[in-house]
């Protein structure tokens, strides 16, 4: 037996290496094959300008421009492009701008057709000359439109629209050999009118053109099929399915899917204008912006290596897998890289060090608890007792992330893609590659006779100080509760007393187009207007050497301004477009990612109940928008803008805050099951809080490295995305200690019954129970 766990120990390292090796070459593979998309502010790309026209009954008014907006949106999304940044301009304009297309001109075609759908009777074949598109309505509303062959039909008015289309589904039929074709489900009202115009028509013998229905798509029949003779007249086809068929070939299918799920355009548009758009970001920037994130990561690394020595410079080395795996998994799903979400990028590394300081913890406190302890046992400890910490941080972050994907759209969607990758990239990286090389260094015999030089022989400068005081931090929770309340008031009153300054994301702005007579570079007119009294003016090339300025809401003398500016740098100055546009990130996408986040908060706070127990999860959950609570007033009270980066700092931020609290309530589950489960839950929460402060010490200076670095050396644009986080992880960690852990005691006591004994002083005293889950959890 003894000769049996040496063995299976190697086999199960020689394993891990193979997944390692494996996934390591993928992404290898992957990233020197697949590069990832630059979004529009490092690269630029396509600026597409459609106008909304008139119909018969509908205005293209404002409103009607905006119902547009976002049927473009979704139909964008379908396209695969992320990041793509869409505002009306004045009442009857959209500006779409498309970072990394591959085809500008099928994405202007996609984005230009009506996708008006529509379904008739067939009243039989048109004789004589007729038109060839549409014969005169008449009171009836006919009409006579040519079949797939050319053949004049007429058309009864339409029985249904596509307001009766629940969705739409590309789909290669290989039972019938009919190749690819488009499924459209109906609602429940159209699935009924489907069901009836199918039943006449089934009256009529087979053959005869009344026999047939046709689908009409932007005044075109796309398909026109008998109905099978299998169908009773009267009865019709049930179920609300229909399948339309043709010679489509695999990308005309898909199309036809997404314009039919998209929805149709409430009024027709029209590309008046595409070309090629600069970067919204200089080059400046960006180089700043990636030395920042360089000097950062270096930062990080060298503390954790400092604190963790051999182990931490192996640390060092799965994080910089972790990167590149990161980086393959983005190219693969074929993502937009932005300049916040490559400082999220780099900030994910710095988090990413949590795993591996879960571990290390862990096993230094394997170590010093054994009589005569490994480096190779206690790593294996380590492992195995941080893994619940680590999969239930995982799991609710892995929550979050998957309902943003599904139910948000625009930038948030593509935060949850981002998140999810990182957080399984993590994962990959704690538990597989940096096992893998932490048991074979700790193997090595030069490391045996030196267990000093693994950074877990001891236990560390922060644990031992505490040990050695033994402070009990929650004697009092009210007194801390109290004060969260009160910081949480003072920075809320923010909102109230100075409100909140929205960016041109959410408000819209004024879009202003120069022509001059000398070409001007756009990072000069950017410092230029920013010297001028306008620091978030986003300039880009476009064309041939014009200028766009998107800026906030100007009054005629501050327009005055920015047009002199930018004379003074290009000579002769002419105007070519003065107008007001609408928020990128418009009343339907904030609706949508609204109810992600919050449906997201209550899955979480179901896992952590389950998980844990309901306490836990309130008290994580309230932690945390204690903490949004406090990042949100803090940014009022200093006049800073509230736009998309903040948006994804405050998605960054609300992730880490329930991270950290999951940790401090696993430990607590933990001793709740162990030997000193008779001690009060108040001492075993301040326990827990003493054992995991060094974790969240090492972690927490891990991402206020990169933070700092940001906030010093980053463009202004990311200095307000890094105090954001700074504020964040500051405040996140005081929440999952001094908010969240308190409120769990309360919490306990009230429903433990334990108010009477609080009157004399001993409430926070009373004995915890382990129910039987718990014990079986931990053993």
């Amino acid at each position: 037996m003894k000769r049996s766990r040496p063995r299976s120990r190697a086999h199960s390292l020689r394993g891990r290496a193979l997944v390692a090796l494996l996934v390591m070459a993928a992404a290898v593979t992957i990233a020197l094959t697949m590069p990832v998309r630059l979004g529009l502010d490092l690269r630029g790309g396509t600026q597409i300008v459609l106008e909304t026209k008139s119909t018969k009954t509908t205005k293209a008014d404002r409103e009607a421009t905006d119902r547009t907006v976002e049927v473009l949106r979704g139909r964008i999304d379908a396209l695969g492009v992320a990041e793509p940044t869409i505002v009306r301009s004045g009442d009857n304009r959209v500006v779409v701008e498309l970072p990394g297309v591959q085809d500008p001109q099928q994405a202007a075609d996609v984005l230009g057709r009506t996708a008006q759908l529509t379904v008739h009777p067939v009243l039989g074949t048109a004789e004589g000359a007729g038109a060839d598109t549409e014969a005169a309505e008449g009171e009836k509303g006919e009409r006579i439109l040519p079949d797939e062959e050319g053949l004049r039909l007429r058309l009864e008015a339409p029985t249904l629209t596509g307001e009766d289309v629940k969705g739409a589904d590309a789909r290669f039929d290989q039972q019938s050999g009919a190749g690819w074709q488009v499924t459209v489900d109906f609602e429940d009202a159209g699935g009924d009118r489907w069901a009836k115009v199918t039943g006449e028509a089934a009256c009529h013998p087979a053959g005869d053109p009344r026999r047939r229905v046709a689908i009409v798509l932007d005044n075109k029949i796309i398909s026109s099929p008998q109905v099978d003779p299998s169908v009773a007249c009267g009865a019709g086809i049930a179920g609300g399915t229909t399948q339309i068929t043709g010679s489509f070939s695999d990308a005309e299918a898909r199309e036809l899917a997404l314009l039919i799920k998209g929805g149709a355009l409430p009024v027709p548009v029209e590309t008046i204008e595409q070309r090629t758009i600069g970067a919204t970001l200089g080059d400046e920037a960006i180089s700043a912006g990636a030395w920042a994130a360089v000097i950062g990561t270096a930062l990080t690394a060298l503390f954790i290596i400092v604190v963790y020595r051999l182990m931490g410079a192996l640390a060092t080395v799965a994080l910089l897998c972790y990167g590149l795996i990161s980086y393959a998994a983005l190219a693969a799903v074929g993502a937009t890289l932005t300049l916040p979400g490559l400082a999220g990028f780099v900030l994910a590394i710095g988090m990413a060090v949590d795993a591996n300081v879960l571990v290390f913890e862990r096993a230094r406190e394997e170590q010093a608890a054994r009589t005569r302890p490994s480096t190779r046992s206690s790593l294996t400890a380590g492992f195995r007792s941080a893994f619940s910490a680590i999969a239930d941080s995982n799991v609710t972050t892995l929550i979050a992330a998957a309902l943003l994907f599904f139910l948000a759209s625009g930038p948030v969607k593509g935060f949850g893609v981002t998140l999810g990758i990182g957080v399984l990239a993590s994962m990959v990286s704690a538990l597989v590659i940096t096992r893998v090389l932490a048991e074979f260094a700790a193997s090595r015999p030069a490391v045996f006779r030196r267990p000093h030089i693994t950074g877990i022989s001891t236990t560390g400068p922060v644990r031992d100080a505490l040990l050695r005081r033994d402070p009990f931090l929650m004697r009092r929770p009210r007194r801390w509760l109290a004060a969260s309340a009160l910081v949480m008031v003072a920075a809320g009153s923010g909102i109230l007393v100075r409100g909140l300054d929205f960016g041109i994301e959410f408000t819209g702005g004024r879009l202003i187009e120069y022509s001059t007579t000398t070409q001007v570079d756009a990072d000069r007119a950017r410092d230029a207007l920013a010297d001028a009294g306008f620091p978030r003016v986003v300039v880009q090339s476009s064309g041939d050497g014009d200028l766009t300025v998107r800026t906030e809401e100007l009054t005629d003398a501050e327009a005055e301004t920015v047009t002199r500016t930018i004379g003074e740098l290009g000579g002769e100055t002419e105007k070519l477009r003065d107008e007001l546009i609408g928020p990128s990130l418009g009343e339907e996408l904030r609706k949508d990612a609204l109810l992600a986040l919050g449906l997201a908060l209550a899955a979480q706070l179901l896992y952590l109940a389950v998980r844990f127990r309901l306490l836990f999860g309130t008290a994580a959950v309230s932690a945390l928008a204690h903490d949004v609570v406090i990042l949100v007033g803090v940014f009022a009270w200093l006049g800073k803008p509230i736009d998309g980066v903040f948006l994804a700092a405050l998605l960054t931020v609300i992730g880490y805050s329930v991270n950290d609290s999951v940790v401090l309530f696993d430990r607590i589950r933990e001793l709740l099951a162990g030997k000193d489960r008779k001690a009060s839950f108040a001492r075993l929460t301040n326990r827990a809080i003493l054992q995991t402060l060094p974790r969240t010490v090492n972690t927490g200076m891990g991402a206020v490295l990169i933070l700092a670095s940001l906030a010093v050396l980053a463009d202004d644009s990311l200095t307000d995305f890094a105090l954001a986080l700074l504020i964040g992880v500051g405040v996140g960690t005081y929440s999952s200690v001094f908010t969240a852990s308190p409120l769990a005691i309360e919490m306990y006591d009230r429903g433990a019954g334990a108010r009477p004994a609080r009157r004399k002083g001993r409430g926070t005293e009373k004995p915890v129970p382990a129910s039987r889950a718990e014990r079986q959890e931990v053993s």
